[in-house]
């Protein structure tokens, strides 16, 4: 089969779009590959920084290609940006009804999407870190049409809700899929959300509860993320809006922490794409303690954060904790810090068990005993380590009051649903640890 013609884009970085270097995605037939050459001027200046882990400073032009088929056939930091699952999903619906359309009239078909086609399927106002994709004519892509809103106001949740459901349910229109489309984000799974614009500009994410919810997880997530704050996490700001108005259906808003105040790029890299690590690893808290100490701008500070987000995913169950839930933001000179904590949920479900290792050898996070006994690992003295923990115990033991609170607002049964996740033998274990 003849090899179709690489399509051709320029990678820039942040809101002056400084050229870093060129991306060429090649397909034939059902196989795809990239590749990335820097720029010479990226390479020549004084500031200059690797974009990726997997992308050395040099002049040569470096391939890539899947290497499974849950991977990704582009250099990990782009990986980084291209649609989570929710947004794959609304950028194949949106393409097969276009299809359809097409079959009908008998005009030709659209070609079937390629993983290039879902990169470019995000917007460009919000595409996650500070990489950007140009085309040969000079348009930034996803660019909006003219007379659109690249992302939508806070006014406009009902209709992404509405839109939403309606995808979830099979039973979209062709302008349910025009609103939602571009708006996905990487950040995230297979839950409905959009990338919204808050009442004072700043981006964010919009995150609907689902129609298959049987608790309010929306309400779930920004109680995690505000007892995470309590606790003395480095956390993304959130709280919860109403679609439609007081009495409509919840949806957790959260700041992206990848922009400054005046709208600015902060470049992003997901860890598993800082431990260039394929999605059938198991990989652990260690390791990327490891990826701290190598990387960081301020390794000691970050290990010991990272250990407190070890003590509090355990005590309120937060066992979604893979690699592509943890990131990292660029700081100066090629060096990292972590990025605030997202994606923390209480799961009152499941088992208390961490995807992520605590370390190569000791296996997965199931135990506050192993938890202390690993502080060392993170740069932590054992009285250090006592305190950290005694304050997520206390920010966590007011988890009903907080869901209570107006900003939150769980009713009794909804607190309820969610007592599993907090009230359990490994909090019990950790207040006998406070007590020796």
């Amino acid at each position: 089969m003849t090899p179709a013609a690489p399509r051709e884009l320029t990678v820039c970085l942040g809101q002056a779009a400084r050229v870093a270097g060129q991306l060429s995605h090649f397909r034939q037939g059902p196989r795809e590959a990239s590749s990335f050459a820097y720029d010479p001027a990226w390479l020549a200046a004084a500031d200059r920084f690797t974009l990726s882990p997997d992308l050395a400073l040099v002049a040569e032009r470096q391939y890539r290609k899947a290497p499974s088929k849950i991977d990704s056939v582009f250099h990990l930091a782009l990986t980084d940006t291209a649609p989570d699952g929710w947004g794959r999903r609304v950028i194949a619906r949106d393409h097969a009804r276009r299809r359809q359309g097409e079959a009908r009239s008998g005009r030709p078909l659209p070609a079937a999407l390629t993983e290039l086609d879902y990169l470019l399927c995000v917007d460009d106002v919000s595409r996650v870190g500070a990489l950007r994709l140009r085309d040969q004519t000079g348009v930034f892509l996803r660019a909006t049409q003219e007379g659109g809103r690249a992302i939508p106001p806070l006014f406009e949740l009902q209709h992404l809700l509405s839109a939403s459901r309606a995808v979830e349910l099979g039973k979209e229109s062709a302008a349910d899929l025009r609103f939602l489309r571009g708006q996905g984000t990487s950040l995230g799974g297979m839950r409905p959300k959009c990338s919204v614009q808050d009442d004072d500009g700043c981006l964010a994410i919009g995150k609907f509860p689902s129609v298959g919810d049987d608790r309010s997880v929306v309400k779930g997530e920004v109680l995690a993320l505000q007892l995470a704050k309590a606790a003395g996490l480095d956390a993304a700001t959130a709280r919860v809006v109403h679609a439609g108005g007081d009495r409509a259906a919840p949806v957790a808003l959260i700041r992206r922490f990848d922009r400054l105040p005046d709208g600015s790029r902060i470049p992003y890299l997901s860890a598993a794409s800082m431990l260039q690590a394929s999605r059938e690893d198991e990989r652990a808290y260690a390791e990327i303690a490891d990826a701290i100490l190598a990387n960081g701008a301020n390794p000691r500070t970050d290990c010991h954060e990272l250990w407190r987000r070890i003590v509090f995913s355990l005590l309120i169950t937060n066992v979604d904790d893979h690699l592509q839930n943890h990131g990292f933001l660029h700081a100066v000179h090629g060096q990292w810090r972590l990025a605030p904590a997202f994606d923390i949920n209480p799961f009152p479900d499941k088992d208390r068990e961490l995807k992520l290792w605590l370390t190569e050898d000791s296996g997965p996070v199931a135990d506050i005993d192993v938890v202390m006994s690993a502080a060392p690992r993170f740069r932590l003295a054992p009285t250090e380590a006592r305190r950290i923990l005694g304050k997520v115990v206390k920010a966590t033991g007011e988890w009903r009051r907080v869901a209570a609170g107006k900003t939150i607002g769980m009713t009794r049964r909804e607190i309820d649903d969610f007592a599993p996740a907090f009230e359990h033998g490994q909090r019990e274990a950790a207040i006998r640890w406070l007590q020796r």
